[in-house]
């Protein structure tokens, strides 16, 4: 059976909009700023070795489906073979690759997906949707990358919440120049 895995790029006062730089936020490409160094890079292509399938939203998605075709190498070829499932009412499927659209009932979507794959299902990005997997007790493990900046403003991941959310440390380490990745699973600290 398939787990949620939410990964994201957050600063240290939790925005998550643009680390990238190509949405047109004031401070995009802010996680650019910063040498991840070779710990981080490995850990983000066994993330994505271990993928079975991409949860979007459709803002993200466009925006991978912009950049991702284009590219090469381990990574990039294992984003554009998987199946992608997008969040959404609206989206043009045709964009990327093996795409579908899902709709409905969210929690509905996590499980038919969770029963149609074996290994994770990555959220990347996707602020609404991660929210609403980590409010809703659906997704199976948060991965934070903590970039040592302060934006000031921005999207963040975590909004205003209906009510708290337990969560248990799995792993932490420093790479780079001060990144701290972060691995949360559901429940209470041990």
């Amino acid at each position: 059976m398939g787990r949620i895995v939410v990964t994201e790029f957050v600063s240290l006062d939790g925005v998550m909009e643009d680390p990238g730089g190509a949405e047109g936020f004031k401070h995009g490409g802010w996680a650019f700023l910063f040498d991840r160094g070779d710990d981080s890079e490995r850990f983000k292509l066994e993330e994505t070795r271990q993928s079975d399938a991409l949860l979007l939203g459709r803002r993200t998605y466009e925006e991978f489906a912009k950049a991702w075709p284009t590219r090469e190498g381990e990574f990039a070829d294992r984003f554009n073979e998987i199946p992608k499932y997008v969040y959404s009412t609206t989206v043009d499927e045709s964009q990327w690759a093996d795409t579908r659209r899902v709709d409905g009932d969210l929690a509905d979507v996590v499980e038919r997906l969770r029963r149609e794959h074996e290994r994770d299902i990555v959220v990347h990005g996707s602020a609404q949707l991660a929210q609403a997997l980590l409010e809703r007790g659906l997704a199976d493990e948060l991965r934070v990358m903590v970039f040592p900046v302060l934006l000031g403003a921005g999207k963040r991941l975590f909004g205003e919440a209906s009510d708290k959310t337990t969560l248990r440390l799995v792993s932490s380490q420093v790479v780079g120049d001060g990144v701290v990745i972060l691995i949360y699973a559901p429940g209470q600290p041990a």
